[in-house]
């Protein structure tokens, strides 16, 4: 797909790919069986109804399953939201989280959520050795969804950085340094280490781009990349990790999460009244 085409030049099949549509009309007609199958009462239309209503309005994925959540990018936006929707009350006390606690947290909306995924969110925010620091709500929730939003995508880009910096690790120009015991000449140290300052920005971007906008997955808009990387000679992981997660034009995208100014607007959604809810949503009428 080129990155100007829209729903009025794709072809049908790929319409229907590229929106899930296969994917939530199985999903319905599933989760209609199951339900007729405890009430036979249950009124197709009516659930069916309610089913796209709910998905529509990004309501669809409370205490369901990660794989179903995790199946299409509608999907994974919902679920962040309505992370974001049910604790943001955290950010607004100040509370510094760990990674366990916020996987509790994930656990309460989605109970088979994986706990990998929270530690590749946590890499966004910390380095490696700091994973057992404390995270603020702000920082989780936006590098939360760049992590799962974009998963694919990031590692696929881990993959190709690494490549990346493995071609331009060639022998450079041998460094003397003197011994403690040898201050002449004749007693030195070869030194070819790399000097820790990520790869060329430039040739990272050439090597993501032809992964941009593949319909099997979601990827950030390549203006957002070239106004990340082309802001910089080079470039570390972890710093390009950290700058999609800050990104205000990748955050507008996805569109489910306010700018950082208005994150913690609003108040929480009542988990215990929207599981009653949910759940007199989709009772049989008598």
């Amino acid at each position: 797909m080129t990155l100007k085409e829209d729903r009025f030049t794709m072809s049908a099949d790929r319409y229907l790919a590229k929106n899930y549509v296969i994917v939530y009309l199985e999903d319905a007609i599933s989760q209609l069986l199951a339900h007729r199958e405890e009430n036979p009462k249950v009124e197709p239309l009516k659930y069916l109804s309610q089913y796209f209503s709910s998905l529509r309005d990004g309501n669809h994925t409370m205490f369901r399953e990660f794989s179903f959540i995790k199946s299409t990018s509608h999907s994974r936006a919902s679920f962040v939201r309505l992370f974001w929707k049910c604790f943001r009350q955290i950010g607004k006390k100040g509370d510094l989280l760990s990674i366990q606690e916020y996987h509790s947290l994930l656990g309460l909306l989605c109970t088979d959520f994986p706990f990998k995924l929270v530690q590749k969110t946590a890499r966004i925010v910390l380095i490696d050795d700091a994973l057992d620091c404390l995270i603020s709500f702000t920082d989780f929730i936006y590098a939360f969804q760049v992590q799962f939003f974009y998963e694919e995508f990031l590692d696929k880009c881990s993959e190709l950085y690494q490549t990346l910096q493995q071609s331009s690790q060639s022998p450079r120009d041998p460094v003397i340094v003197p011994t403690s015991n040898d201050q002449d000449a004749g007693g030195a140290h070869q030194s070819n280490h790399l000097p820790v300052d990520g790869v060329d920005s430039i040739a990272f971007f050439r090597s993501v781009y032809p992964v941009c906008d593949r319909v099997n997955y979601s990827t950030p808009p390549v203006a957002a990349l070239k106004e990340i990387l082309f802001s910089t000679p080079r470039i570390s992981f972890y710093g390009f990790l950290m700058a999609i997660a800050k990104s205000e034009a990748i955050n507008e995208h996805i569109g489910r999460l306010p700018p950082k100014m208005e994150l913690l607007e609003g108040a929480d959604i009542e988990l215990t009244s929207r599981m009653r809810a949910s759940q007199t949503s989709l009772s049989p009428t008598s």
